[in-house]
């Protein structure tokens, strides 16, 4: 009888484990719904439980730019299934690219929430841009039904760059002289607690001045806004020179940290940086040797699978040669260190974003199998922790 029941329990616990595994559903298909090529992915909860997944739907090719639009798909029931293909911005026959979401939770004008797309547009590649031949602009648009329908797009790119091109607008003559700029790409963040509750931060980076050797153009940066998007301010520029692609999460104390794509591939690690002030001053930047990186975008998130209990999670593609593995792994100590993690996929696969589930669990959408697709893939902390 004690071995049946050894049998029994240890069955039991493998079904655990297996409900617990990543289950996925494709939610953009190249080819499909008029669109060449999906790329960018970018996912948030809206606080009725729907899960909205952003990406960018290029029209004709998989090319950066040229006809370049925002699409969104939702999912009502915890990423079982997606909805119909909506438009949420565009540029016209030019690029509407980089989506950033977040909810804004705090406005006491818009008690049911109110969500935010960050993007940017431009007219030329982002080569052309780093020469300055053409500038990236930066926009919001906000939506009071989960994404049904969004308001007018509102420019916010004086306040958010520095660009230098008076020839294509007065307005852009400041002293320096930004030139590439992308949000993150994926989610934003609105901070939960401490001092700064409500601030939304969005993690970004541009280039500065003519293009360097091995991408020592870039570097990453944010803005952020108290007020509800009336206004806007940067936070200081990283110090690390071709950091880019940057994405942030709250710590547990109401603190931030910023996880960046190293551009020059000179360390095929992360980079992340800390402050203690939500952006208006940089701690400490260092390169994160537990978080290989094979120059990719990576997303980080932060979760409490209990209560009084707070971890944090990154995706990306764990591998230093080439964009495959992607992984999800696990911080307890607000991003000082990180586990060694679980593989979602161990094939091609690229840009993710995370997000919680209404249920608890948690979901990852990203590129899979050379770009053809992006999908979602929702698995829960049990699995995660290997159990």
């Amino acid at each position: 009888m004690k071995t049946i029941s050894t049998v029994l329990l240890l069955l039991l616990s493998l079904l655990a484990t297996f409900a617990q595994s990543p289950v996925e559903t494709v939610v953009f298909q190249n080819g499909q719904e008029g669109y060449q090529c999906y790329r960018i992915p970018a996912i948030v909860k809206a606080p009725n439980g729907d899960l909205l997944a952003f990406a960018e739907a290029r029209k004709h090719t998989c090319s950066d730019h040229g006809d370049v639009r925002i699409v969104l798909k939702r999912s009502t029931d915890n990423g079982h299934t997606w909805g119909a293909l909506q438009l949420a911005a565009d540029n016209g026959d030019y690029q509407a690219g980089n989506p950033a979401p977040v909810y804004d939770l705090t406005d006491k004008q818009f008690p049911k929430g109110r969500l935010f797309l960050f993007y940017n547009t431009g007219t030329m590649s982002e080569q052309e841009v780093r020469q300055g031949k053409a500038i990236r602009e930066v926009w919001y648009k906000t939506s009071t039904d989960y994404g049904q329908t969004w308001s007018t797009p509102v420019n916010i790119t004086t306040q958010v760059s520095r660009p230098k091109h008076p020839a294509t607008n007065p307005a852009y003559t400041f002293s320096e002289d930004w030139r590439s700029y992308a949000n993150t790409p994926g989610h934003a963040l609105q901070i939960q607690r401490g001092p700064y509750k409500g601030r939304l931060f969005v993690a970004a980076n541009h280039s500065l001045d003519s293009p360097k050797a091995n991408a020592h153009d870039y570097v990453s940066h944010a803005f952020y806004t108290d007020d509800h998007g009336q206004t806007f301010r940067l936070s200081p520029s990283l110090s690390f020179e071709s950091s880019n692609e940057a994405i942030a999460a709250e710590t547990s104390d109401g603190n931030l940290v910023m996880n960046c794509r190293i551009q020059s591939g000179e360390q095929r690690y992360r980079l992340q940086a800390f402050t203690t002030n939500a952006g208006e001053t940089w701690r400490e930047e260092k390169i994160m040797h537990d978080l290989p990186d094979p120059v990719c975008q990576g997303s980080i998130i932060s979760y409490r699978p209990q209560k009084k209990q707070h971890v944090l999670l990154f995706s990306n593609a764990n591998s230093q040669s080439k964009r495959e593995k992607l992984t999800i792994r696990i911080s307890t100590d607000d991003g000082q260190t990180w586990s060694a993690g679980r593989e979602v996929y161990a094939g091609p696969s690229a840009y993710s974003d995370l997000v919680i589930q209404q249920n608890g669990q948690i979901g990852v959408l990203y590129e899979k199998d050379n770009y053809t697709r992006i999908v979602y893939a929702k698995f829960g902390y049990d699995w995660l922790k290997g159990r």
